[in-house]
């Protein structure tokens, strides 16, 4: 993989080749309790979190600590036994720690392995570690019928333990790992077969066409937030009225007043998984998922099974497992060959060719594109559900540009300019009222002119991406926001790429 820097001319200086020049040291300590660090697992395996950590840059590290684990600027001066004034200098850039006395504290105080900080391996490493929390106890997916009251139990079971849900526990749904493989394909096997009838007595309820239009009406309302805005404080609005569909569900309606009522609950279900993904609750955004294909499956609607399942092969992707992204969508297509429109085939290709551009396959990812675009262009006139429509040529564009800007990270001379050329032309289609989409945009193409040696361009998109990414409360925007953090690590950056990097680090400490 190609080093990340920055290019000035004909010259590359590589962040990766900045190293401390501290060297490791093994030194000898007594024994020491293992320390229960407050960091997840998961945020100790983020590639942002682990360069700034290995080139001691702690103005970053703290920053991402902050943001990924959750620590106040106290918190981590109690555990590292620093001041607050002193972590906060630090952050602000203002204060460079070269001591290694102080290195070895926040080692110990984070729990942090030495090897993260050129260190030898602190002594309380070789110690048996404490327990894990326990985790809650679920049936095996597969062993759960899919029976829509089964469904309604779910949704119900998820909402209000995500309501009430304590500081803890969303710390540990932060570190729950995603379900790949066999045991997440093959409980989702029932999504092709007939739902099963329900036996279980209702007391019959009262919801009329009314009152499905206002959900209906809401619903939409929070799609559209999720797609501006990310999660954040939005997706407690979603949670509260998905619990208020699964009330309702568990009263007998009218059958079309129910099958609507699905439809809703499968879309509410959606949200709340996309809003849990973009944060970071990669397990808990699968729970959702399969609600979301339950409700679908209930209310017959295939077209938005196979849609719930592109959100979930899409998770597949960001956690590097290409071929089970590969399986979910090739499930999705089985399940709407007759009934898909153009908007909705041309998105299913193009999960499938980032999947391929996952795995090396260069070829399979051209062609699958192609079949995208060949799709998109009949969808002028057909009528599609409104939840495809923001699937249009700027979106086939930026997702596209997206792929060959994987692609660039590997070979920048190969796919860098074509990954560019596709990200302007969604820039050009689609404007700040788009979010985080936008935002995306803005940071990816940043990073093409990074990888195109173009220093100026770089910094200009930079702080552009930077601006766009304050708008939006997504995660996963400022997530890949700090991944533009190393291509501005270097001790001759010119003046606008250290001013562009100050303001990432800006953002990402707020």
């Amino acid at each position: 993989m190609t080093n990340k820097g920055y290019r000035d001319g004909n010259s590359l200086v590589v962040g990766a080749a900045r190293r401390s020049i501290v060297p490791r040291i093994a030194l000898k300590e007594g024994p020491m309790d293992t320390p229960v660090s407050p960091l997840g697992p998961d945020v100790l395996e983020r590639d942002d979190l682990r360069r700034a950590l290995d080139e001691h840059d702690f103005a970053a590290a703290f920053a991402l600590i902050k943001k990924w684990a959750g620590l106040s600027q106290n918190k981590i001066a109690t555990a590292c036994d620093l001041t607050p004034g002193k972590v906060s200098n630090i952050i602000s850039g203002r204060h460079h720690v070269t001591s290694i006395t102080v290195i070895r504290r926040i080692a110990d105080g984070l729990g942090i392995p030495g090897t993260l900080l050129g260190l030898a391996p602190r002594p309380w490493e070789n110690q048996t570690p404490h327990p894990p929390a326990p985790t809650e106890e679920r049936p095996p997916s597969e062993e759960v019928p899919w029976r829509p009251g089964t469904t309604v139990g779910l949704a119900d079971h998820l909402t209000r333990s995500d309501l009430v849900i304590n500081r803890r526990a969303a710390t540990r749904a932060l570190s729950a790992a995603a379900v790949t493989g066999t045991a997440l394909l093959d409980a989702l096997e029932g999504w092709l077969q007939p739902a099963s009838a329900d036996g279980k007595p209702r007391r019959r309820g009262g919801l009329g066409e009314r009152d499905l239009d206002a959900l209906e009406a809401t619903t939409r309302a929070f799609r559209t937030w999720d797609h501006q805005y990310g999660g954040g404080l939005r997706r407690k609005a979603v949670l509260g009225q998905l619990s208020e569909v699964a009330a309702a569900l568990g009263e007998r309606q009218r059958e079309p007043i129910e099958r609507r009522l699905h439809g809703v609950m499968a879309q509410l279900a959606g949200s709340a998984a996309t809003m849990a993904w973009d944060a970071g609750q990669q397990r808990r955004a699968q729970d959702y998922y399969r609600v979301a294909l339950r409700a679908a499956h209930a209310a017959g609607d295939t077209r938005f099974g196979a849609n719930v399942l592109a959100g979930m092969a899409r998770q597949m992707l960001y956690v590097n497992h290409p071929q089970d992204a590969l399986e979910l969508v090739r499930l999705a297509q089985d399940g709407v060959r007759t009934s898909a429109g153009p908007r909705l085939r041309a998105m299913l290709h193009t999960r499938e060719a980032w999947a391929y551009a996952a795995m090396g396959r260069h070829a399979a990812f051209h062609r699958a594109t192609r079949h995208a675009e060949d799709s998109l262009s009949s969808a002028a006139g057909v009528e599609e559900p409104y939840w495809i429509h923001y699937f249009d040529t700027a979106e086939l564009a930026g997702v596209t540009g997206g792929r060959l800007l994987d692609l660039a990270r590997t070979n920048p001379r190969e796919h860098a300019a074509a990954a560019s050329q596709e990200i302007r032309a969604a820039l050009a289609q689609r404007g700040p009222d788009a979010g985080r989409s936008h935002a995306l945009d803005w940071i990816g193409l940043a990073e093409c002119s990074f990888l195109l040696g173009d220093v100026t361009g770089a910094a200009e998109t930079t702080h552009h991406a930077v601006s766009s990414a304050a708008r939006t409360q997504s995660g996963r925007v400022r997530q890949q926001l700090a991944q533009l953090y190393p291509y501005t690590v270097g001790r001759d950056v010119p003046g606008p790429v250290r001013e562009a990097r100050d303001t990432i680090r800006d953002l990402l400490a707020t």
